[in-house]
């Protein structure tokens, strides 16, 4: 079935990647969770949960790599459904 959207899996992953501190870019997810829809869930996690993601774009071909950006506060993020398991204890 081919999908427009981006999966649960795909969500979470994103959000655990970032909180884990890593640099993610659209290869890391074709690689690691088969997603082509990056851009876009970061774009929504930052427009509609307000979370702090930078993005650098680098090469030549200005590939966007995203990070969650330092001393974050984890604990006042809001979090999407898929990856509530994510949220601290207490918080959504």
């Amino acid at each position: 079935m081919d999908r427009w959207f981006s999966t649960p899996t795909q969500v979470f992953w994103t959000c655990k990647a970032l909180l884990d501190g890593r640099v993610i870019s659209h290869k890391t997810e074709i690689r690691e969770v088969k997603g082509w829809r990056l851009g876009a869930i970061v774009h929504r996690l930052r427009a509609e949960f307000d979370w702090p993601i930078l993005v650098e774009y680098r090469g030549p071909e200005n590939v966007a790599h995203y990070r969650l950006a330092p001393g974050c506060d984890r604990s006042k993020l809001r979090f999407p459904r898929s990856a509530q398991a994510l949220a601290p204890e207490g918080t959504e």
